[in-house]
């Protein structure tokens, strides 16, 4: 078994963590729920498994990344040991809903209840990654000025990089799918759900706004996201 090395840094205000990076060389670490108050990004570089997070499963290959928000409740399930390098901050660290206009993560690397929450990582990709976290490691190691000012340029860096690979994979999905009608249907349906949660319930309030039956919906949800509507809206208010 690796031995996982750790790098830390602690609000000092309250004692809570700010910024973690370690390497992981087993599943010790993600076997059991979790719930935290920070950001989690969870590269596995070896191994596979099965994501469980929130209401759904979805099972992930090597070279994958996987990001889960704050109280997102998630575990991973695997029946060998996976290997990779996780890194965790806290919304006081870096906080993407303010900086949305910087990285663009927010509602496709995170938040996102219509997708899995994994990205591929193809080579060109892992290259950029690696070298982004041996830098963080250094800074790390080497406090001094400007540290933090560094690590969320470094952070930036993955995040944005994550979320232009995140985005390129869900648009070759929507490419790929054979009715034209459909794409077109589903992305009106996540933008009403978005706008509306808060007030509009059921499946017909939907159907009504899409001008759609409720069966058709129901169908083409059911075979694009493997929910049935009702859960979804349920997803996204509990979000």
């Amino acid at each position: 078994m690796n031995t996982p090395s750790a790098y830390t840094i602690t609000n000092p205000q309250n004692g809570n963590l700010g910024f973690k990076l370690f390497n992981f060389g087993d599943n010790n670490h993600f076997d059991h729920l979790q719930r935290n108050n920070y950001y989690s990004l969870i590269w596995v570089k070896k191994g596979s498994g099965k994501v469980k997070a929130d209401f759904s499963g979805h099972y992930f290959e090597a070279n994958s990344l996987l990001a889960f928000s704050p109280y997102q409740t998630f575990m991973l399930c695997t029946a060998d040991n996976i290997e990779g390098t996780a890194i965790h901050f806290h919304p006081d660290f870096y906080c993407i809903h303010m900086h949305q206009k910087e990285v663009s993560c927010n509602g496709v690397l995170f938040n996102n209840i219509y997708q899995p929450p994994f990205t591929l990582i193809p080579d060109a990709a892992a290259a950029t990654f690696t070298m982004v976290i041996e830098q963080m490691k250094t800074e790390l190691q080497n406090p001094a000025m400007a540290q933090y000012e560094l690590l969320i340029s470094y952070l930036k860096i993955f995040l944005i990089t994550a979320t232009r690979l995140k985005s390129e994979q869900l648009q070759k999905e929507e490419n790929e799918i054979s009715d034209t009608k459909e794409p077109y249907i589903l992305q009106n349906l996540m933008d009403a759900i978005e706008f509306n949660f808060k007030t509009k319930h059921t499946p017909s309030d939907y159907a009504d706004l899409l001008n759609i039956t409720a069966k058709a919906l129901a169908k083409i949800t059911k075979n694009h996201f493997n929910k049935t509507l009702s859960h979804l809206i349920a997803e996204r208010i509990i979000t």
